[in-house]
């Protein structure tokens, strides 16, 4: 045998290393598929692999505990029962004027001035005319006190045969004659000084004043225009402002026929403004007006503010609950609460899953009472937290959840 026979026996070391990696790739293989399925068991009894639970979510909400009492709820408007469009009852150039929308005016308080150069003129001359015609009235009296003393003289001398009846005759002539100019006097005093009150009167009319302690709601005319009682003219204005006594303002809620029963004069009621929503008003019933809507079939009813506040404003939305009782002092703050079917009890604790981005998260509460469909809620949660509803049975602490619409 050749070295040539002798070289081709020998093992070729690469087909040894193929033949011992066959052999061990299937250990490699089963501690992978090992590795594999601890790590799924892991994530899956962790949560993560678990498919989501569908569940419904209820927000907590601040409940007031009238809820409970209202017999029924209405809306309607506030409005002022003391409104008035200020105007005047001549017609005149507005030459001034000292409030805009929001002042605050008193009663009898000159808000606003037309032009009177000819009314402030008129009153002058009737001022004067009164005047001479009380120095009139002063120079008749004199002349009367005259008279009379002479007439008196020619009477005394007249009894005694001195004078005589001619002389008689003209003192007593002269005499009546200074008590009819007196009596003149007066009535020309009286006359004048009447005038002077109409002199008066037309430049008081120049003067817009507040018949009432008010706020301004609107300005419908400014300076240079004219103010006409009628307002037929061109450009012509009707009213300078338009006011409203803010002591006066009421809640006109329409209540259905069907349900008028339920309210009373009187009756205590809880208002709450669209603009206010997170205040309440106590309120009570003031009148129901006689009269039915026959479009509607509605009755309105004026409820009054008891509480005044700055914040409440004419026309403003407003819903109104008529209450079976007066609310006590302690039942007039909001509650925290939430959905019953939120809660759930274990080992006589109570709790609520509070949602967390796409999870639940096991929150101990404490309950409180029942306010209607709600349940009160002292601790644990906030208002405007989202609380799983249902199906609870199906969760735990962690669970990964999925929100339905």
């Amino acid at each position: 045998m050749s070295n040539e026979d002798l070289l081709k026996l020998r093992i070729d070391p690469s087909a040894k290393s193929t033949h011992q990696i066959q052999r061990r790739k299937p250990y490699y293989r089963v501690t992978g598929i090992v590795l594999v399925a601890g790590v799924m068991g892991f994530l899956y009894l962790s949560g993560v692999l678990k498919p989501a639970v569908h569940v419904e979510v209820s927000s907590v909400t601040r409940t007031y505990p009238s809820q409970a009492i209202a017999l029924l709820n209405a809306s309607g408007y506030v409005v002022a029962q003391r409104k008035a469009a200020v105007a005047t009852k001549i017609t005149g150039r507005l030459v001034a004027l000292s409030v805009e929308e929001g002042s605050r005016v008193k009663k009898g308080e000159i808000i606003a001035r037309l032009e009177n150069e000819d009314a402030i003129a008129l009153r002058n001359q009737a001022a004067a005319i009164l005047n001479v015609a009380r120095f009139s009235l002063r120079q008749a009296n004199a002349e009367l006190q005259d008279a009379a003393a002479s007439f008196h003289r020619e009477k005394i001398l007249r009894a005694k045969g001195i004078a005589t009846q001619a002389e008689y005759d003209s003192a007593m002539a002269r005499y009546k004659k200074a008590k009819a100019a007196v009596a003149g006097g007066k009535a020309a005093v009286k006359a004048d000084a009447a005038a002077l009150r109409v002199a008066d009167v037309s430049l008081e009319y120049t003067r817009i004043r507040a018949p009432f302690d008010a706020v301004v709601l609107t300005k419908n005319a400014d300076i240079g225009d004219i103010i006409t009682p009628i307002g037929a003219a061109t450009n012509a204005k009707a009213a300078v402002v338009t006011i409203a006594d803010m002591s006066s303002l009421q809640v006109e809620a329409n209540v259905s026929e069907s349900n008028l029963e339920l309210v009373k004069v009187e009756q205590s009621c809880e208002i709450q403004l669209d603009a206010l929503p997170e205040s309440r008003f106590r309120g009570e019933v003031h009148m129901i007006v006689p009269t039915a809507d026959r479009s509607r079939a509605t009755v309105m009813v004026k409820v009054r503010f008891i509480d005044k506040d700055s914040r409440i404003l004419p026309e403003m939305s407003a819903k109104v609950a008529f209450l079976s009782r007066p609310l006590e002092n302690e039942e007039q703050k909001p509650l925290t609460t939430i959905n019953p079917d939120a809660l759930i009890t274990r080992n006589g604790k109570d709790f609520v899953f509070l949602i967390k981005d796409d999870r639940v998260v096991l929150t101990p509460v404490t309950a409180g009472i029942q306010i209607g469909d709600m349940i009160e809620v002292l601790d644990g949660i906030k208002q405007d937290d989202k609380v799983a509803v249902k199906p609870v049975n199906k969760l735990k602490d962690g669970s990964r959840i999925k929100v339905i619409e």
